[in-house]
């Protein structure tokens, strides 16, 4: 029982991102109005840390690295970051393993990104 329990998670699981990539893919933000608008920008007026991640989503499908670079660098230069975090979690899930990344659980390493993130939130309302 707890094996098809499992299968249906992880298809389930495959199935959402599936349909988050499709549509992301087939779908411009910047063009259609029932993607997530930010109400950080929609209350204050400023563009969060986040501001721009769903259309850098759609040009990197695309393959538009510049275009997606431009619109949230501190988005993608984290994604192999990201993409490794997920990749480990799916990984434990599927092998039933419990491997962490060290560098994720370092004090040091969270402190930067928090600042990091405030220090990007900032500056691209100033610059």
């Amino acid at each position: 029982m707890i094996q098809k329990h499992k299968l249906l998670k992880l298809a389930l699981t495959i199935f959402i991102l599936g349909s988050i990539f499709f549509v992301f893919s087939y779908f411009n933000p910047a063009q259609h109005s029932f993607f997530y608008t930010c109400p950080i920008k929609n209350i204050t007026g400023y563009q969060c840390s986040g501001c721009g991640s769903q259309r850098a989503i759609h040009h990197l499908l695309h393959l538009n690295f510049l275009e997606a670079f431009k619109l949230n660098p501190l988005f993608v230069v984290s994604l192999p970051f990201i993409v490794l975090g997920v990749g480990v979690k799916f990984w434990n899930f599927v092998f039933e393993t419990q491997y962490r990344i060290k560098l994720f659980y370092n004090n040091n390493f969270i402190i930067g990104s928090i600042l990091i993130v405030i220090l990007y939130s900032i500056l691209r309302n100033v610059l």
